[in-house]
């Protein structure tokens, strides 16, 4: 009992002025830290008068300068580093090398041109059949390939010959009866067989197979499957294009030093200029035109290496090659190959482009002659659905020549178009195409031009649903927005195929939220929900349905206004489907905690937002991921937060208790409703300034009825520890303080629960920890709870002592000496005659028993059995393993006592001298940590009351590890 018996009497007030910060009177007006800095310059300058030594002057600069530039005298040495390494930037251009420049990063194909490889997978997840496919599968040839080392030249090149006519001879096997699936695999090994030919130096294998492949595009037996095996094919001949180009660049290398990116034909050795020309000679040799224009058209780049003007004199000869392709699609599909291989290696010659796409106009009338009617009618294949098989190769060419045309080139093109007949494709083409504000701007001569399309063809609602994309991303001019929208609904709304409707107006509601109010939106939707009802259409169309949401919530996020257009609610209603159900309810809630800046009490927002998380809630279930537990929870606890009834506490009350009743599956959401009511109950405090009338004083205990019921529902046992305390805190703070003595009874009842083991983010972790910070916590709080008059003196802190005492530790942790140190400075605390803190309009036991001898002996009582507790658990420490463990409680004990204990108790004194001499016995104090505290005992002797310290110092000795 010597130890509480002698606590340090303490002067909190005093003792915090002496811990403060020495304060140093400042003037603002020189200096400020947010005050921009000026750098004053000192140079120095050399006098050429005899005997005149340097001298320096001062000039301040007037404009702001950067401190780490000045010392850099501007320069910085990164840009010194890129000067040198850049010798063409460190000179200034010359008028002559800057127009080039200019010319080029013009003509270069800039991040806003959208590349082939984004269309590559829509192509081919567009473009399927069910049909049996037929290949032709190259075989090999076993000619030449024993040659012996002497052979001659002229012998090599002769088998090669051979080999390369092989291919026409009928070294091939024909596949019959694929599947789509089976077509591409046989496709992606021949991709293979390309790479492995050419990595074995088997070149003349590498060409017969990209021949082979080209060949394939001129069958046009399964025509639907065409746009898909275009894609297949063109990405073998990309393959060989840039292995032939990359061998080719490989021998220019001169002396390890490789060509620059903008290389001339001068600086090419003739080496590569005789491999490159071999490569277009073998090229020009194949019989048929179609695999002669592709694998030419593959290699175009490869031009850079002969001449200058190569490409440009390519490209004009290979759009004249392409006019003797009399099958118009395998036509077009060579000509956006063309325009795709010409984009990638000189976008700038636009002129070629445009001559290809007027070569495809003169030709588009083939597209409804008998031949191809014929073919159709054999396959048996509509005509719309073959003209959309037109459209990737079509809106390439158009994106390649529309990519910064000037409005002049774009309006001759459409111009040109209008003069065709059955020109709804092309037209589609177009607006798919051409810049969006082109089209905007233009809308009303776009809806004329759809209105005299032929139907049979291309379908009117293609048409407009295309126009519709356009305008969602440009404005068209105000006057003709409302025109515009009744023409396109006027088609749109006639349309009898559920998915062809949807189609169309999940783009048109898009436009429709941009330039109108909510009744034109309320129209739309109800316009939806008429067509989408009958036979539950709608469960086809949930992509596009939650597409038209995501829009409308997009462009309507006033909720207030959203909720009062009358269809959206049963347009909800059309998500049956629980998972879609659940996926539209989270973009909402999204939408709302993004938007709402305010909080709310609308009673339609309410409702209607109350309806939305109850699904979402109710979504859940026992095989429900915890991720997606916590995703709703979020949710759900922002629309909580946004919701405040203002000074009508009992609303807000009201609320929290329906919420609760609603969301009794989710953890954090009850979590976050204890907080909310916390929160409630604290600003009804705030509101009386603590001075509660009957009315409040019932609210606020309404309040903690809330809390002290819903936390028991909780799984988390240290959630529950700590709400248990938080609410508590708040029932003390509102002078409720048998339900404050309720709360931190049931947590002291509920330590012996906690386990040596909780899962954290799915793993497990030992408990110890966050019980000892839990229980320091509840110590600071226990200090000011004032006694229960029934129940005996200090009985909060036996409980917890006692349970304390019960449960089971782990043999190899201290947490338990460390809990009860932290209980010696509880009642340390407890002991003084006022303490540190209070709980305003709460009278704690300083002011109960006013320093009554009988609370002290209590006290005393109960830190001699802590203090016993701890020495006999330093005594088990003495075994040879856990001597560190010993010399860490010691010095930790000794800090206790030198902290909270009156030394001028000789009892107390001796007995921080042998924890002293403990934790340094063994070697295992830590040296610096023990002269640091020795000075610190030092400078506190020198306190007013604390000489007896320096004679304390003296009997402490510092003992060497050696």
């Amino acid at each position: 009992s010597y130890f509480l018996r002698h606590a340090r009497s303490r002067n909190y007030v005093s003792e915090s002025e002496v811990c403060k910060l020495e304060s140093v009177p400042l003037d603002f007006g020189d200096y400020h830290p947010l005050k921009p800095i000026t750098v004053t310059e000192s140079k120095t300058k050399k006098m050429n008068r005899k005997g005149s030594t340097s001298s320096t002057s001062s000039s301040s600069s007037s404009s702001l300068l950067d401190p780490l530039s000045s010392v850099l005298d501007g320069t910085d040495p990164l840009s010194l580093f890129a000067a040198a390494a850049d010798p063409v930037t460190a000179a200034p251009p010359t008028d002559g090398a800057r127009r080039k420049r200019d010319k080029d990063e013009g003509s270069a194909v800039g991040s806003d041109f959208e590349p082939w490889s984004s269309k590559r997978g829509e192509i081919l997840a567009r473009y399927t059949t069910t049909e049996k496919l037929s290949i032709n599968l190259y075989m090999g040839s076993e000619k030449g390939k024993t040659t012996t080392t002497g052979s001659a030249v002229s012998e090599k090149v002769r088998t090669r010959l051979e080999e390369l006519d092989d291919l026409e001879e009928g070294s091939q096997k024909e596949l019959l009866n694929l599947t789509q699936q089976d077509y591409m695999n046989r496709i992606e090994e021949l991709n293979q067989s390309l790479k492995d030919a050419w990595s074995s130096d088997q070149k003349v294998k590498a060409l017969k197979i990209v021949i082979q492949c080209s060949k394939l595009l001129s069958d046009t037996t399964v025509i639907q499957f065409y746009p898909s095996k275009f894609v297949l094919i063109t990405d073998i001949l990309d393959t060989f294009g840039k292995l032939v180009y990359e061998r080719i660049l490989s021998m220019c290398v001169d002396n390890g030093v490789s060509l620059p990116d903008n290389f001339s034909p001068e600086s090419v050795n003739d080496t590569a200029k005789e491999t490159c020309l071999n490569w277009f000679f073998k090229i020009a040799s194949i019989r048929e035109l179609i695999p002669r224009f592709y694998v030419e058209a593959a290699i175009l780049k490869c031009n850079k290496f002969l001449s200058k003007t190569g490409i440009s004199e390519c490209l004009p000869r290979l759009t004249s090659m392409i006019r003797g392709i009399g099958d118009p699609l395998v036509a077009v599909y060579a000509r956006a190959y063309l325009c795709r291989v010409g984009m990638e290696v000189a976008p700038q010659l636009k002129e070629s482009l445009n001559k290809n796409f007027f070569d495809f106009l003169l030709t588009f009338k083939q597209i409804h002659g008998d031949t191809v009617q014929n073919q159709l009618v054999v396959q048996c294949v509509e005509i719309p659905l073959y003209l959309t098989l037109y459209s990737p190769a079509i809106d390439w060419i158009l994106q390649c020549i529309a990519y910064h045309a000037p409005d002049v080139l774009l309006t001759e093109m459409m111009e040109r178009c209008k003069k065709l007949g059955n020109n709804a494709l092309l037209l589609n083409s177009v607006m798919s195409a051409f810049r969006a504000e082109f089209i905007a701007a233009r809308s009303m001569d776009f809806i004329g031009m759809i209105k005299e399309c032929d139907e049979s063809g291309f379908p009117k609602h293609l048409l407009f649903r295309s126009l519709g994309l356009n305008l969602a991303l440009a404005d068209p001019p105000e006057n003709d927005r409302l025109q515009i929208l009744n023409e396109a609904w006027k088609v749109i709304t006639k349309l009898k195929n559920p998915q062809d409707y949807i189609n169309c107006a999940e783009v048109w509601v898009e436009y429709t939220c941009r330039h109108f109010t909510k009744r034109e939106v309320n129209t739309v939707l109800a316009d939806v929900i008429k067509h989408m009802t009958p036979d539950r259409a709608f469960e086809d169309a949930y992509p596009q349905l939650q597409s038209i949401i995501q829009k409308v919530i997009t462009y309507i996020y006033d909720f207030a206004l959203l909720f009062s257009v009358e269809k959206f609610l049963p347009f909800l209603d059309m998500f049956q489907k629980e998972s879609v159900r659940v996926e539209v309810c989270k973009c909402i809630m999204e939408s709302f905690i993004k938007h709402q800046q305010e909080s709310t009490k609308d009673p339609v927002i309410l409702n209607a937002l109350l309806h939305v998380c109850k699904t979402m809630h109710d979504s859940v279930n026992a095989l429900t991921l915890e991720d997606e537990k916590r995703m709703l929870a979020a949710l759900i606890n922002g629309f909580i937060k946004m919701v405040s009834f203002g000074r009508d506490f009992e609303q807000q009350l009201s609320f929290y208790v329906e919420a609760r009743s609603m969301f009794c599956n989710l953890e954090p959401v009850l979590v976050q409703l204890i907080h909310s009511v916390n929160q409630l109950a604290m600003e009804t405090r705030r509101v009386m300034k603590g001075n509660h009338s009957r009315k409040t004083a019932a609210f606020v205990r309404a309040c903690v009825a809330f809390c002290f019921i819903t936390i028991p529902s909780l799984s988390s046992i240290f959630t529950r520890l700590n709400l248990y305390l938080h609410s508590g805190q708040v029932a003390l703070a509102n002078q409720c303080l048998s339900q404050a003595d309720a709360f931190f009874k049931a947590a002291v009842s509920l330590v012996p629960e906690v386990p040596k083991m909780i899962s954290i983010d799915g793993k497990m972790r030992p408990s110890d920890a966050f019980l000892l910070e839990f229980l320091c916590n509840f110590f600071s709080t226990l200090l000011v709870v004032p006694d229960h008059p029934e129940q005996g003196v200090l009985f909060l802190v036996r409980g917890l002592l006692n349970v304390i005492q019960d449960y089971t530790w782990e043999d190899n942790s201290d947490d338990k000496v460390r809990i009860y140190t932290n209980v010696l400075h509880l009642l340390s605390a407890m002991a003084q005659e006022t303490f540190i803190y209070h709980v305003d309009k709460v009278d704690s036991n300083d002011a109960l028993y006013g320093g009554d001898s009988k609370f002290l002996a209590e006290i005393n009582k109960l830190s001699e059995t802590v203090v016993s507790q701890i020495l006999d658990h330093l005594k088990t420490l003495g075994k040879e393993e856990t001597l560190r463990r010993q010399s860490q409680l010691a010095l930790y004990f000794f800090n206790t006592i030198l902290a909270h204990g009156d030394l001028r108790n000789n009892r107390l004194n001796q007995l921080s001298v042998n924890l002293w001499n403990l934790a340094q016995k063994h070697g295992f104090a830590d040296t610096k940590t023990m002269v640091k505290t020795l000075e610190y005992i030092k400078r506190r002797s020198k306190q007013p009351d604390m000489s007896h310290c320096s004679e304390l110092a003296l009997r402490l000795p510092l003992q060497s590890r050696t």
